[in-house]
């Protein structure tokens, strides 16, 4: 379907940035001729000095990503029109020049003595600033000098390279082949290829599930180029700061200590085993003698799939979520109505889902629906992180509003857990029951298992090139089919094409990424238990937490919302949801 056969009501609402691209142009034409930051060099030394500033950086920086979101948002909508894909770029080097004009900044400020720093962030004049000020003592060892951070500065945009080859490949120069679907010869697509594996026809499972990764083993070395060139990336920047690994640099950069990292990997190995009773579990129920990577998303219960319009799943979720309040619904009402939502897969338009938040704007949420139960849980999923950019960049100044990726995927996969508690306890349909008891497994196994596999696959790959050992198709692909193996256990068919399933993730270019997701669902589960359980206690706590943005580190934040990363009880219950779960279903089935 082409973008101009969808109806306007269904389009997001990127007008409301800037009216049309002549404006933008304007903007943008404007933003170049005052990039203009040297007069402040040699003078940030002084309360009032670095807090004016700070004011003109961040009133620089807030035009500029007005001018990334409008052409953010254009490009998606058809990623080969260059056109965008020209405004995108321009955009990009214009941040990039902003980086640079502005580099002698940290260096000029961290160069204060500690006691200095504090001062600083204790005066009431930069009280915006103050958990950024007081980062800088624990950074200071990491930033370099003047030159050398321009220098890394000017170098962001051509480092980028190996993510953006990426994103063409897999957005628009993926050649996948044609299958016949629904009596007719279609090109398989992200979307389409989704849509066939939650289907019941598990010959065209198979077919499409071989087809699609045949476009990836044709572009396999290609790729395993990209990413290993994104992970060199990732080595350059931990060594030039100075980090003993690319996941401490990371994990250092979200203030996030690495033991929830290793607390994660492992509470999650050691309950793999009751990944492998679900897999045995779900093996016999389809009634399968060899179960193949392309069963896995099938419903294990038939005749109880969510095949919903946008509109009546919009209302499902409305109704799922109503445990949060009538603010809440008003906004979920109000993004809904104004534009916020972008809805249908056309052709060229970016694959998959997202939300995207600028202050002083409406957020923005892509989607590809399909009527699928998972493409409803995606839209609560979505605008979970919209509200949650809503509320922080309500209560927060815009130097403490952009929270941390490390707390990004909590409040959308809170949405996610409500509207599952919603909808099992609500039906009296025991098919129905036993789907989603069957679908709230497979969240935590794609969410909280998979994810974690992920991360693991991450950890290990960069260490393996930490240590000297260039990646290729050949290792990256034995690596991911060992971790395959050990989180699926001996029950499923290890199918051959899993194997370079890693070519086609597209976080593994936003390295330690992924195990946010599973952070994300852990908390989530802890947090949405408690709003169902204390009520308007916990609504208040888990409000107070959307709307801290970043002002202090992410994982004291959640403590707010009752999630403490730094113990084993969210792990625990994330656990023995899953184990219940899976209680419940087979007492179900017997």
């Amino acid at each position: 379907m082409e973008r101009s056969e969808v109806n306007e009501s269904y389009k997001w609402s990127i007008q409301d940035v800037f009216a049309d691209d002549a404006a933008w142009e304007r903007a943008f034409a404007q933003l170049e001729e005052k990039l203009d930051f040297e007069k402040y060099r040699g003078t940030l030394n002084k309360a009032e000095r670095i807090l004016t500033y700070f004011k003109e950086e961040e009133k620089y920086e807030l035009e500029l990503m007005r001018v990334y979101l409008y052409a953010h948002c254009k490009h998606d909508e058809d990623v080969r029109d260059s056109k965008y894909g020209g405004y995108l770029s321009k955009t990009v080097s214009l941040f990039a020049r902003l980086s640079a004009a502005t580099s002698f900044a940290v260096p000029e400020i961290s160069a204060l003595s500690d006691d200095d720093l504090r001062s600083l962030a204790k005066d009431e004049r930069l009280k915006d600033y103050d958990y950024m000020l007081t980062r800088l003592i624990a950074e200071k060892k990491h930033i370099l000098s003047e030159k050398e951070e321009k220098l890394l500065a000017q170098a962001s945009e051509p480092l980028e390279t190996a993510s953006n080859v990426f994103e063409m490949l897999n957005n628009a120069e993926m050649n996948f082949p044609e299958i016949e679907y629904e009596g007719k010869n279609e090109k398989l697509s992200h979307g389409l290829y989704s849509v066939i594996l939650n289907g019941t026809d598990r010959a065209k499972r198979e077919e499409a599930f071989k087809l699609y990764y045949s476009a990836y083993r044709n572009l396999v070395n290609t790729i395993a180029t990209s990413y290993f060139g994104n992970v060199k990336n990732d080595i350059f920047y931990k060594t030039v700061r100075g980090y003993a690994t690319c996941l401490d640099a990371a994990l250092f950069q979200e203030d996030v200590d690495r033991s929830v990292y290793e607390n994660l990997l492992k509470k999650v190995g050691e309950n793999v085993p009751l990944m492998h009773r679900y897999m045995a579990g779900r093996k016999k129920t389809l009634g399968y003698d060899k179960m193949h990577m392309y069963d896995l998303f099938v419903p294990i219960v038939e005749n109880a799939e969510l095949k919903l319009s946008f509109e009546e799943a919009f209302d499902l979720v409305v109704k799922g979520l109503a445990p949060l309040g009538e603010e809440y619904r008003a906004l979920l009402e109000k993004g809904k109505a104004e534009g916020w939502i972008d809805v249908c897969e056309t052709e060229g338009k970016r694959s998959g889902a997202y939300s995207i938040g600028v202050y002083g704007n409406h957020p923005y949420v892509l989607l590809n629906y399909q009527q699928t139960t998972h493409d409803v849980f995606t839209v609560a999923h979505e605008m979970g992180h919209a509200i949650h950019s809503y509320f922080s960049n309500q209560a927060q100044p815009y130097a403490k509003s952009q929270y941390k990726i490390f707390v990004a995927e909590v409040a959308s996969t809170v949405n996610e857990v409500l509207l599952l508690k919603y909808l099992k306890n609500t039906t009296t349909d025991i098919n129905l029951k036993k789907y989603l008891l069957s679908y709230y497994m497979d969240m935590i196994r794609t969410t909280l298992f998979r994810q974690t596999q992920f991360a693991e696959f991450e950890e290990r790959a960069h260490a393996m090139a930490e240590a000297g050992e260039p990646l290729n198709k050949d290792n990256l692909s034995e690596l991911y089919y060992g971790l395959n193996k050990k989180y699926y256990g001996d029950a499923v068919e290890h199918d051959k094409e899993i194997e370079i399933e890693w070519a086609r993730v597209p976080h593994f270019y936003n390295s330690f990424y992924v195990y946010k997701y599973a952070t994300g669902i852990t908390s989530a589960i802890t947090i949405a238990n408690k709003i169902l359980a204390e009520g308007e206690s916990a609504i208040k706590n888990y409000f107070a937490f959307l709307s801290s943005g970043c002002k202090t580190d992410p994982v004291s934040l959640l403590k707010i919302a009752g999630a403490d990363l730094t113990k084993d009880e969210p792990f625990d219950l994330a656990m023995k949801e899953f184990a219940v779960a899976l209680e419940e279903y087979e007492a179900l089935m017997n």
